[in-house]
């Protein structure tokens, strides 16, 4: 297997994770994935890029299966409010496409938040970096890399 931008990063941080592949499976949403997995949807994560009032961007990683308070999202960036990227600006943003956008890799490190839900696990799935890869995770590991903070987000 090719490994992703987001698995040797891992690798030259010397960050523990395993790869899980889904890419027999057509696309699929964080849902469907976490069923490809075999795993809960309060295990298995999305990565969402946001624009503040600002113009500032942030990027939040959720469960499967809940969806973004925007409310809280701009709590916690100190924004007036916060709304959804459009899909065709993520791949000039990011680096990535719809569906395999990892918190990992991007091509500037955006201020980042995990919804406090994951500060307990052990190990959670965030995308890989290319759709049809999921990386498990120690959440500690992907804050210390990508200088998140756990929030209150959903």
């Amino acid at each position: 297997m090719e490994k992703t931008l987001v698995m040797k990063m891992l690798d030259s941080k010397k960050i523990p994770y395993q790869v899980k592949d889904y890419s027999s499976t057509p696309y699929v949403d964080a849902k469907e994935v976490a069923a490809c997995l075999g795993q809960d949807l309060n295990k298995v994560y999305k990565t969402l890029v946001t624009v503040g009032k600002s113009k500032k961007y942030y990027v939040f990683v959720v469960p499967a299966d809940h969806e973004l308070d925007l409310k809280k999202a701009a709590k916690v960036t100190n924004e007036k409010n916060i709304e959804m990227i459009h899909q065709k600006e993520l791949l000039p943003l990011t680096g990535y496409i719809h569906g395999g956008c990892s918190p990992i890799g991007m091509k500037k490190l955006f201020p980042t938040y995990i919804a406090s839900q994951a500060e307990n696990l052990s190990t959670f799935f965030v995308s890989g970096g290319k759709v049809g890869f999921q990386i498990e995770i120690n959440p500690q590991d992907l804050v210390k890399l990508v200088r998140a903070r756990f929030a209150d987000i959903i």
